[in-house]
Order: C-alpha cells, then sequence, then structure tokens
C-alpha cells in the first residue's frame, strides 16, 4: 500500500510579517507547527524560503521534500524549550573535536592531517579566540579549560534557528571548529565537508569505493549543506 499523504488545498504560499518575525501563509491561513505552534521564522529570507517549499507542492504534500520547513519546526518544538541544553551539548564537541584526533600512521596520512587540519585550528584561534592542540592516537586528552569555555559561550549565543542548523553542522561533521566555520561566509561549505571526510576519502583512495558508505555520505553532505543554508538565511538582511 502507499503511504498516506494530504493533498494541497491551497492555490498560493507567501510570506509575511508576523508577530515575533516572518510567518507563511497558505491562501492567507497561516501555517503551524505539527505541535500547532505559529511557524514563524526570525528573517524573511528564511520564511520565503520555505513558502516556496509549499508552493511547490503538487497534487500531494510531500514533507520529505520540505526540509527548510522541518528544520524550521525542529527549532521551534525541539530546540527551543531546551535551548541550553542543545547548546551546552553541541559546545562538548570541543572537547573531542575530530580535527584534534591525528593518526599515528602511515606518515602521509599524519602529513595529510596537519597540512589540512592545522590551518582551521589556526583559524579558530585567530576568528573564535580559542586555541585546540591536536593529540596522537584515540585516546581522550582533555583540551584547555580556558579554550573550551571560549567556545561554549559562542555556542550559547546562537538562537533556537540557528542552534537548529549549527546542530548538524556539528554532529554531521564531528568538529565543533568545522561547524563554527560554517556558520561564517569565509569558508566553502563544500571545503569544509571534504576536511570532516578526510579520513573517509584516505580509505577509499587505498582501498576502493564502498558504494554503500558513499550513498550514506552523499546524504550527509546534503544535509551538512541544507544546515549551512539555513544558518546563513537565519542571518540574512
Amino acid at each position: 500500500m502507499s503511504e498516506w499523504a494530504p493533498r494541497r488545498f491551497y492555490k498560493d504560499a507567501t510570506a509575511a510579517p508576523a508577530e515575533g518575525g516572518y510567518g507563511v501563509f497558505l491562501d492567507g491561513r497561516r501555517v503551524m507547527t505539527p505541535g500547532k505552534s505559529p511557524l514563524v521564522v526570525p528573517t524573511r529570507a528564511l520564511a520565503e524560503e520555505i513558502a516556496a517549499e509549499w508552493q511547490a507542492q503538487e497534487e500531494k504534500i510531500d514533507p520529505g521534500a520540505m526540509p527548510f520547513t522541518r528544520t524550521a519546526n525542529s527549532a521551534i518544538e525541539k530546540v527551543a524549550p531546551q535551548r541550553e541544553a542543545v547548546a551546552q551539548m553541541l559546545a562538548e564537541y570541543g572537547d573531542a573535536d575530530l580535527l584534534c584526533y591525528r593518526a599515528e600512521e602511515p606518515e602521509a596520512l599524519v602529513q595529510r592531517q596537519a597540512e589540512r587540519w592545522d590551518p582551521m585550528l589556526d583559524w579558530a584561534e585567530t576568528a573564535l579566540g580559542a586555541r585546540l592542540e591536536p593529540r596522537t592516537g584515540l585516546m581522550h586528552a582533555a583540551q584547555e579549560p580556558g579554550a573550551l569555555e571560549v567556545l561554549a559561550a559562542r555556542a550559547h549565543r546562537l538562537d533556537p534557528f540557528e542552534l537548529a542548523a549549527f546542530h548538524d553542522l556539528v554532529s554531521l561533521s564531528g568538529s565543533l571548529i568545522l561547524g563554527f566555520a560554517a556558520t561564517g561566509t569565509e569558508h566553502d561549505p563544500e571545503d569544509l565537508w571534504a576536511l570532516s571526510r578526510l579520513d573517509e576519502s584516505w580509505q577509499e583512495e587505498l582501498w576502493g569505493v564502498d558504494e554503500e558508505a558513499r550513498e550514506m555520505a552523499s546524504h550527509k553532505r546534503a544535509a551538512f549543506l541544507h544546515a549551512h543554508r539555513f544558518f546563513a538565511l537565519c542571518r540574512a538582511a
């Protein structure tokens, strides 16, 4: 049996100012979250992106084709009620950041990690005011508490919509530093994603491509790029 899907019941989806920000309206009727809260976002640009998703629906509405709507719903219903806990959970990635855990061998991989990851640690020291130090091997070694406090404070300053996107930027890459880098305009998100996949790319070079793993990585890449775009729209003028 095919899954049931709601039919499109409206002609036009539009974005307009609403109390607390910008809402999305279907023939003038406000869109609500699944939990029946008003779908209100912080910028017109984000509201217009969500409205475009609703406008693009055909005879039946496909929630799977509406990632901006889905992330906004998550920000309102899941992140906002526990904003401090979400921010702290993401901040804790800093003490086990992907960029800091380096291979012991082979030398070519050790060198590649240093060449490509060290510049991001240098960037974090300059741009974020926090220096994280690399470690050799997989055993945990705590970072300097002051650096972690600086990074945590930055995470706690993000609003629920930014945090919803930041969650995916950090968790998908495995790196708090790459997550912060993806919130700005200095770095290409494709390059940041490639940095998060450095070890996997090395393995593919040695042993060939695992198609199942590559497909999974493709989905994660798309989600990372979506989160980058969502965060940018949260700050669009």
